[in-house]
């Protein structure tokens, strides 16, 4: 099952495995922004949507039925009074431990939360939440998120956290203490090309069965880690743009990755008017065109950062929205696609989860 978040709430799609389609239902949480969904690891047919309402504020709501009917928690992750303007914007991440014990929310303005009683309650993190670095961080094109929180399955102590605008962060003792992971990542729009923080970083991604490998996409270039976000390479030769938000890896193969470029920040749309994935076979060394299928004249459209997966259960299964609201699917590692849904509202994110 594919669930898909929008500007306008939330929409199911199974596939009909024996016609090779998909049918479309929805929506679901209608008006509201559903900007990220998560699985309940052991928990079947369990998910957790973070949503946005421009009246009713920021919500978690919770389906224990695979997405068909919701209930909103009672509590939100917020900073405390005082530490900024307001204490909550939007709700941008859900991340379990693999566990299932401990659930983190990253919000904005930046912050990452925990709660240990399945959303009832929320800590705040101090220890990254008034880093020292603290002070490198801005928003960026009105968003100020801590996004993109990476949990290693084999040991839930290590994770990663991007800022939007500050970089990305690395703990080794399950969130204690945390230090500035950007070594190797070039800023090209600070004073200070390569700084410790500040960074721009629109998504990261780790393979669930290799926790040192890492892929990164920035406001400049594309990269990859070997050893859990220490140290970055860049990857960025081979892709017709160093811009970019959408990056995924395949969960059999830690050398397949998938980004989807765009043009420079002024415009935000796909390169040359084509709406192309690349692929890597070989952990971003080269590059190829990886879009049959797919439109290549006068698309103008924009992927976002949540809106590309890989499917965990089948290998070489990966699907992509759009901000004109087409969802893609492909079957083989994006040699060829097809359009699974068209003309819904702007895609936020998109999500493979068990039917």
């Amino acid at each position: 099952m594919l669930i898909v978040g929008t500007e306008k709430g939330l929409f199911r799609l199974h596939e009909i495995a024996s016609r090779g389609r998909w049918r479309l239902e929805g929506p679901l949480l209608p008006g509201y922004r559903i900007l990220h969904v998560t699985a309940t690891p052991g928990q079947p047919g369990e998910l957790l949507a973070a949503s946005d309402h421009a009246v009713w504020g920021s919500h978690i709501y919770r389906s224990g039925n695979g997405g068909g009917s919701w209930d909103s928690l009672n509590a939100v992750p917020q900073h405390p009074p005082g530490r900024h303007a307001r204490t909550l914007n939007s709700i941008w991440q859900l991340a379990w431990s693999g566990d299932g014990s401990r659930l983190y929310a990253g919000i904005d303005p930046a912050g990452l939360f925990l709660s240990e009683d399945r959303g009832r309650s929320w800590q705040d993190v101090r220890s990254l939440n008034e880093h020292h670095t603290r002070c490198a961080w801005e928003p960026s094109r009105g968003l100020f998120a801590m996004h993109s929180i990476c949990i290693d399955r084999a040991d839930p102590r290590r994770m990663l956290v991007s800022v939007s605008a500050g970089g990305t962060y690395r703990s080794e003792d399950g969130g204690a203490s945390w230090e500035p992971a950007n070594a190797g990542v070039r800023a090209a729009n600070l004073p200070d090309p390569y700084p410790e923080a500040g960074h721009n970083v629109h998504r990261v991604v780790m393979h669930p069965a290799d926790g040192g490998r890492v892929y990164r996409q920035c406001y400049s270039g594309t990269y990859r880690s070997d050893d859990g976000g220490r140290c970055w390479t860049e990857i960025t030769h081979g892709l017709p743009s160093d811009f970019g938000y959408a990056i995924a890896c395949d969960p059999a193969d830690p050398d397949t990755v998938f980004q989807i470029p765009e043009t420079s920040s002024h415009m935000r749309t796909t390169v040359d008017g084509k709406l192309r994935v690349y692929r890597s076979l070989d952990a971003g060394l080269s590059w190829e065109s990886a879009s049959g299928g797919l439109p290549q004249q006068h698309v103008y459209v924009t992927v976002l950062r949540e809106a590309m997966d890989t499917d965990q259960l089948r290998p070489g299964c990966v699907a992509f929205g759009t901000s004109s609201g087409h969802l893609f699917v492909s079957r083989d590692s994006g040699g060829c696609w097809e359009p699974a849904a068209e003309f819904l509202p702007r895609i936020l994110c998109v999500r493979f989860v068990p039917d």
